[in-house]
């Protein structure tokens, strides 16, 4: 798949994935911003109140006809946190124009309705109607509260706001609950104003149609586009573990403890990283799983995950309180164990194969494309699934050591219950 992203606007580029396999076409756009303790929830509740409705469909009623009448095209609500990053739009779905019963051209009227939800919302006085904002506020605070029910989620999430307190990535996506709270119609607005006129704006179209095609259909839909003094995105923060790990415990009501550990790493080896990762951790070929989980039975279940941005590994685990402190030995004993290269090599081969199968399933939906490239735009990285792949298949044992041997412990959180801990 040949791939096309430019500038088409000042601070707004066009990615095109040429692609006549799938039945849909997709367009997605996604303003990318500074992930920022004071705006995220703002950015989190824009959306879902420009979802609600536009001057000419001005309730959800009239916006599902709208749609309808495009052959049932959909349009979704996005909130992303990449890296330091939160991305915020929609993706819009309609069945490709091949397939169009009378020949209709759908692109069109689908980039033109996305423009027109977010630069033609419904208003009220020169504000957002404030029904709309409270209606999606009481969402957005339950969908954060929700968070603190899913323990596993939960402790992730202390993990990082421990581990990242003085950083961008320790905020969540959805913002907090306290900023949320505050938020009018009034105050919104000017918000989206300022992201309308300042933010990145990512597009990006997987779909039959020509580059050309897509390019004026676009320009055409988001021509009103304000476009003031753009936002300068700082570069991405990252750090070095500190001397001595942080320990952090905190009791709630919970039968089953969470053991969340976070580790910094070093190396820029990014492929070599994701292998380690893989091999320690990120499958179930991993050491974490065959040996913590299955073989020493110390937990219910135990996964890493690389986050290659920030350069922040992390490890989740659900564990009986009494075996924390040997499930934590043995995870940290098993880090050991890749970092001195002790892996058999269908263990390297196990760790390839899952990563580069997730790759070529990329190309099978546009789902995953969409957010594979804007997950990579969000960052500043141009790699294709493919380039990816062939990094992936070059890397050798000894750079799987040295990227390993770069990560080290920086906090340990732990959540369990209340009678446990007294």
């Amino acid at each position: 798949m040949m791939e096309f992203r430019r500038e088409i606007m000042r601070h707004v580029y066009l990615t095109v994935l040429p692609a006549s396999k799938f039945k849909t076409s997709c367009l997605s756009a996604q303003f990318v911003t500074e992930l920022d303790r004071e705006r995220a929830a703002y950015n989190a509740l824009l959306p879902a109140v420009l979802s609600r409705g536009t001057m000419r469909c001005p309730d959800m009623e009239a916006l599902s006809a709208a749609m309808d009448t495009l052959y049932g095209t959909t349009v979704t609500t996005t909130v992303r946190k990449n890296g330091e990053r939160q991305c915020v739009g929609f993706v819009a779905s309609c069945i490709d124009d091949r397939f169009a019963l009378g020949g209709e051209k759908l692109l069109e009227p689908m980039a033109a309705l996305v423009g027109e939800m977010l630069l033609d919302p419904v208003t009220q006085g020169g504000h957002y109607l404030r029904e709309y904002v409270e209606s999606e506020k009481v969402n957005l605070i339950d969908s954060i509260r929700a968070i603190r029910n899913d323990k596993r989620d939960w402790a992730n999430l202390r993990l990082l706001q421990e581990m990242c307190a003085a950083e961008p990535y320790g905020v969540s996506r959805l913002g907090d609950e306290e900023t949320a709270g505050k938020i009018t119609n009034h105050t919104l607005f000017r918000h989206g104003q300022r992201l309308l006129s300042s933010g990145r704006l990512e597009l990006l179209y997987c779909g039959s149609a020509e580059v050309s095609r897509v390019e004026e259909a676009v320009l055409q839909a988001f021509s009103t586009l304000p476009r003031g003094s753009a936002e300068e995105l700082p570069p991405m923060q990252t750090f070095a573990a500190p001397e001595k790990p942080r320990f952090i415990t905190e009791e709630m009501d919970v039968t089953q403890g969470k053991l969340a550990m976070g580790f910094r790493c070093g190396s820029d080896d990014v492929p070599a990283m994701m292998l380690a990762n893989l091999i320690f951790g990120g499958s179930s070929n991993s050491k974490l799983f065959l040996n913590v989980r299955e073989k020493l039975s110390l937990c219910y279940y135990a996964s890493s995950s690389y986050a290659r941005a920030k350069k922040i590994l992390t490890v989740s685990s659900g564990i009986e309180p009494k075996d924390y402190d040997r499930t934590l030995e043995e995870i940290l004993h098993q880090l050991g164990q890749v970092q001195q290269g002790q892996w058999e090599p269908w263990e390297l081969e196990g760790a390839k194969s899952t990563a580069l199968n997730s790759l070529r399933s990329v190309a099978d939906s546009q789902g995953a494309l969409e957010n594979f490239y804007m997950s990579r735009a969000a960052v500043g990285q141009q790699e294709t699934p493919e380039e990816l792949m062939q990094s992936l298949e070059a890397v050798t044992p000894e750079r799987i050591c040295q990227a390993a041997q770069s990560i080290k412990l920086d906090t340990v959180y732990f959540l369990t219950g209340k009678e446990t801990a007294q």
